[in-house]
């Protein structure tokens, strides 16, 4: 059974009449040192972290501004990268389609009419030249928000790099490539747990020994809370996630201290505001002590929990989308306040479609609003010390902690995968927040309270056309046609034979991306061996 963390108390939750869940009867206006709040909480950047992992935070260097970008064929997304790099951009951030997140190429019968649609389409490695065209992989830092096939994305990543004669020691960026979170809440896995995890494994055991400036992991509680996790179960279940990834690099053979600096964090900003800044400040002291204590790290930069932020898509809303500004604003805010390394602001129209160049721009604009006109930059960690801010981080610590030792409990998070843990516990939480929407204990502006009707805030829409997937079919078929079939067939049955003798899988993933092994026919010599995992009987 599901614990069910404390958040009724005055320490979480404000009143109906500003727009929140209603408290509980033993709620109080304020918290103060009778609250047992009052306690020493260190500096920045010591151990355990709680006020952020740098002695200077912002007052030295500002957070990396890294927008989402990413939409119909890879010239498109090319143009719209240069754009935002234009426009004032620190780092790039790559999303792909569906298909392309499936491990499945745009001719694939499953992948008919969703090319381009949610993201960019690759399906090979010429594709991977065409996006980053003009852009030198040594000067820009790159996430990719790709899983289930991240190890093949990563290696037409490095042939790009080594085609530009770029060192891989020299590259810098965040492959997401965190299956786990996947079987919790979105779905886009290709290969069952267990193989999947491997997967990771390799990735993380390959950049330990060639990329040591490049994240291997990016543990993502973003998605967790997209599907409709409470805070402090997003808290819980993406550390116990970073923690089974730990484990089984631990397993591998491989030294803690040689590969944690480089797992890094995703978190959701939602519209708690103080719920937001405090999930942070507690996810580093979990984590540093976890590091420490469970796993015997000894190098502090392991210990360190560095950790990206996305303002909340799920609570953005169709209906009134101007609004919509003003939610990425406080929810970058609570970010910032956090203590987060990077940040991306949602545009107002993302709950209609892909962002509109207009859209993208003005939440670019907030956050550098935010970082050049608040003075946010100019002290660190400046809520230190509230006693609502230190009680309510203590509580969701130990709340937290509670569910990663039931996940523990239960063997892991493996075995919680299996068991339905994740996904019913998530369901549940989605469905008392529905309740709170429709019984109006939870008010959201514009959607139960404050409607305007049939008089509503029109936005423009990006339109993706239907070329874009007609054309990337014909430069597939064209791909194939160049290449040496008997070269591509043998590099196949090589992916096949270093996964069945469960050695690691990335040179032979670059070599087969170096002999133009499309994305979809990797990914099923894979699952020519893994299997297709289509969810346990449990589900």
């Amino acid at each position: 059974m599901a614990v069910e963390p404390d958040l009724e108390s005055n320490i979480t939750r404000g009143t109906k009449s500003v727009g929140n869940k209603k408290p509980a009867d033993d709620s109080k206006p304020f918290v103060g040192p009778q609250d047992g709040a009052e306690h020493d909480i260190g500096e920045p950047g010591e151990f355990p972290y709680t006020r952020g992992i740098h002695h200077t935070m912002y007052t030295e260097r500002l957070w990396t501004m890294r927008q989402f970008a990413g939409f119909g064929s890879a010239e498109d997304t090319n143009q719209r990268f240069k754009f935002l790099l234009e426009k004032g951009q620190t780092g790039l951030s790559t999303a792909f389609d569906l298909p392309t997140l499936m491990g499945r190429d745009a001719d694939d019968p499953l992948a008919l009419g969703e090319a381009g649609k949610c993201g960019v389409s690759i399906g090979c490695l010429e594709d991977m030249h065409r996006l980053f065209d003009g852009i030198n992989l040594g000067q820009v830092s790159t996430s990719m928000t790709i899983n289930a096939p991240a190890a093949i994305l990563l290696a037409f990543y490095i042939c790009v790099a080594e085609d530009q004669g770029v060192p891989l020691a020299e590259l810098r960026g965040t492959l997401q490539n965190d299956i786990l979170k996947e079987f919790h809440d979105q779905n886009e896995y290709v290969f069952p747990p267990r193989e999947s995890v491997n997967l990771v494994i390799d990735t993380i055991e390959y950049c330990t020994a060639h990329m040591p400036q490049w994240n291997t992991v990016s543990i993502s509680g973003y998605h967790i809370r997209e599907a409709g996790s409470t805070a402090t179960q997003e808290l819980a279940f993406t550390l116990r996630d970073g923690m089974e990834y730990v484990e089984a690099s631990i397993a591998r053979g491989l030294d803690v201290d040689a590969f944690a600096p480089r797992l890094s964090f995703f978190f959701n900003s939602h519209n708690e505001f103080f719920e937001e800044i405090c999930k942070l400040r507690a996810a580093r002291r979990i984590w540093a002590n976890t590091m420490r204590d469970r796993f015997g790290a000894k190098n502090e930069r392991s210990w360190l929990m560095r950790t990206h932020v996305q303002t909340a898509g799920c609570s953005l809303t169709e209906q009134q989308p101007l609004n919509n500004v003003v939610r990425v604003a406080y929810q970058a805010m609570a970010g910032v306040l956090g203590g987060c390394q990077s940040l991306h602001t949602d545009s107002m129209d993302e709950t209609l479609g892909l962002p509109t160049e207009t859209a993208v721009r003005v939440a670019l604009r907030t956050q550098q609003i935010l970082a050049h006109e608040t003075g946010v930059h100019r002290t660190v960690d400046p809520l230190g010390g509230s006693w609502y801010v230190e009680a309510l981080t203590d509580q969701m610590e130990k709340d937290a902690n509670a569910m990663i030792a039931e996940i523990d409990d239960m063997g892991g998070v493996v075995e919680g995968i299996h068991k339905g843990y994740f996904r019913r516990s998530i369901a549940e939480a989605s469905y008392r927040f529905g309740q709170e929407m429709e019984a109006g204990d939870r008010i959201i502006v514009g959607v139960n309270a404050y409607e305007e009707g049939n008089d509503e805030q029109q936005v423009p829409i990006l339109q993706i056309p239907h070329e874009v997937e007609t054309q990337q079919c014909d430069r597939l078929s064209q791909f194939k046609r160049d290449r040496d079939e008997d070269g591509a067939q043998r590099a196949l049955d090589d992916i096949r034979k270093t996964a069945r003798d469960d050695k690691n899988v990335m040179p032979a993933l670059i070599e087969g991306s170096l002999t133009r092994c499309t994305l979809g026919e990797m990914v099923q010599a894979l699952a020519d061996v893994y299997g297709r995992y289509t969810g346990g009987p449990e589900w």
